[in-house]
C-alpha cells in the first residue's frame, strides 16, 4: 500500500427505492444533469431484506451461498468481504453504519455500551462508529463518518443510514415522510460530496433495497428490488448499461475495482475492466492502463 493508493466512500441509504431516488434527489440529479454523476437501476437480490443484502453488497455472494437468509440471522459473516480484502492489501477501512453491518464484520452479538465505537486495526473494519436505533438521525451518521474520515483518513469508507427505511416502514414508500426523508438526505449528501469530489475520493451512492407503498419490503416487486446506484469518479461501467437493471451482486466486485483490488473468488467480475495490480512506484502507469480499459 501506498499514500497514493485509490479511495472510496460508499453511502448506502436503506430502503431508497430507484423511482424516488430519481424524483427526489435533486442535488444527486443535477450532477447527472452535468456529466459529474451517472446514475444506473440496479436489482436486489432476493429475499430483499437489510441483513440479507448487506451482506450481498459487501461480499458480491448471493444469500444460497452466504447463509445470511433473513434479518434474525445474527452471526459473522463467513465470507471475504471488501473490508477483509482491503484490509488484507495493507488499507485502512472505517464505517459508520446500522450496527447490523458490525455484526457481520466486526463482532456478533452487538453490545449497545462495548461496540458503539470499536478501534482495532486488525478486524475487517478497523475504525467504527455503530448506531442501534432506526430513528438515529442520517445527519449524525454523516457526521460520524466525517470524524472517522478526518481522524483516520481510511481507504474505504463505509457510510449506511436507516431514516429512509424507517419513514417507509412507518408510513410507507409513497408516503409525504418518506419522500421528506429521501430529500433531506440529499440536503446532506449536497453539503459532502463537493468536498469529497474536490479531495478526488471515488464515490458510490446506492440502497440495500427499495420499499412498497404498505411498507414493506423482502418480496420481487420492482417497488422493493428496484434501487439506484449514483457513481462518481473514473468511468467504471459502460454507457449501455444504464439500459437494464444491474444486478447488485456486481457491486461488491464494482467496490473493490474502484480500491484497485482483486475481488475474491467468489465474486463475478462480468462487465467490469480486467483488474490492473497496482505496483509500488508504478502507480500512474497502472492508473492509464484501467483507464484504457473502459476507452
Amino acid at each position: 500500500m501506498t499514500e497514493t493508493a485509490s479511495k472510496l466512500i460508499v453511502v448506502v441509504l436503506d430502503g431508497l427505492r430507484y423511482d424516488a431516488a430519481r424524483k427526489y434527489l435533486g442535488y444527486m440529479e443535477h450532477l447527472v444533469e452535468q456529466g459529474q454523476l451517472s446514475c444506473y437501476k440496479v436489482q436486489s437480490e432476493l429475499p430483499s431484506l437489510s441483513r440479507p443484502l448487506y451482506e450481498v453488497l459487501l461480499t458480491g455472494t448471493p444469500v444460497s451461498k452466504n447463509g445470511i437468509t433473513a434479518n434474525h440471522i445474527v452471526r459473522l459473516s463467513r465470507e471475504q468481504s471488501v473490508f477483509h480484502l482491503a484490509v488484507a492489501a495493507n488499507l485502512r477501512t472505517a464505517a459508520a453504519a446500522y450496527h447490523w453491518v458490525s455484526e457481520l464484520y466486526s463482532s456478533a452479538p452487538f453490545h449497545p455500551v462495548a461496540d458503539r465505537h470499536q478501534h482495532n486495526v486488525l478486524k475487517p473494519i478497523q475504525h467504527g462508529s455503530f448506531y442501534f436505533e432506526d430513528h438515529y438521525p442520517d445527519s449524525h451518521v454523516f457526521a460520524d463518518a466525517e470524524f472517522l474520515r478526518a481522524a483516520y483518513d481510511p481507504h474505504f469508507l463505509y457510510i449506511h443510514t436507516m431514516n429512509i427505511d424507517d419513514a417507509g416502514h412507518r408510513y410507507g414508500g409513497e408516503s409525504k415522510e418518506y419522500e421528506v426523508a429521501v430529500r433531506r438526505v440529499d440536503g446532506l449528501l449536497a453539503t459532502l460530496l463537493p468536498e469529497w469530489m474536490e479531495q478526488g475520493y471515488t464515490v458510490l451512492v446506492t440502497a440495500d433495497h427499495g420499499m412498497n407503498a404498505n411498507g414493506c419490503h423482502g418480496g420481487v416487486t420492482p417497488a422493493e428490488r428496484h434501487i439506484p446506484l449514483y457513481t462518481f469518479g473514473e468511468q467504471v461501467l459502460s454507457p449501455e448499461q444504464e439500459i437494464q437493471a444491474l444486478p447488485q451482486l456486481r457491486l461488491a466486485p464494482l467496490m473493490c475495482h474502484c480500491l484497485g483490488l482483486q475481488p475474491s473468488a467468489a465474486m463475478t467480475t462480468e462487465g467490469l475492466p480486467p483488474f490492473v495490480p497496482v505496483v509500488p512506484g508504478q502507480e500512474e502507469n497502472a492508473k492509464m492502463m484501467k483507464l484504457n480499459s473502459l476507452a
